[in-house]
């Protein structure tokens, strides 16, 4: 089952150039960490129950740069907190929707996630996340 809104990712060219601006707008960030199986550099801006993701790639193979070739710097996806990641993926499925990752994988800020393909969200990424432990 679908929670909330866990967070809204942000793809940037580069965290430096970008954080100091964020941070005065919605106040300082609290996390930085790298995604190793993802190429990516992420910080965490806590606004009230929600978060905003910054997301840099630290490689060209990451979704982020492919990203950024196609695109300017801005929303990039939504995440949405769930229950139980693998009941979520199956449920959705089961109603049609095309999954990017069939099976929950270790994701930034201590959670599992999974994303659905745009197809199957009006061109929407959507990625699904369930707190680790």
């Amino acid at each position: 089952m679908i929670k909330r809104i866990e967070h809204l990712g942000i793809a940037v060219n580069s965290l430096e150039e970008t954080l100091t601006s964020y941070e005065a707008l919605l106040g300082k960030s609290y996390k930085e960490e790298i995604v190793e199986s993802e190429f990516v550099r992420t910080v965490f801006i806590q606004v009230g129950e929600s978060k905003i993701e910054l997301l840099e790639a630290t490689d060209e193979r990451s979704a982020i740069a492919k990203f950024l070739e196609k695109n300017r710097q801005g929303f990039h996806h939504v995440a949405f907190e769930v229950d139980n990641i693998e009941k979520e993926l199956e449920r959705l499925k089961g109603e049609g929707f095309q999954l990017i990752h069939e099976t929950p994988k270790d994701g930034a800020d201590n959670k599992r996630i999974a994303f659905l393909h745009p197809k199957s969200t009006a061109g929407l990424l959507v990625e699904l996340c369930q707190e680790k432990g």
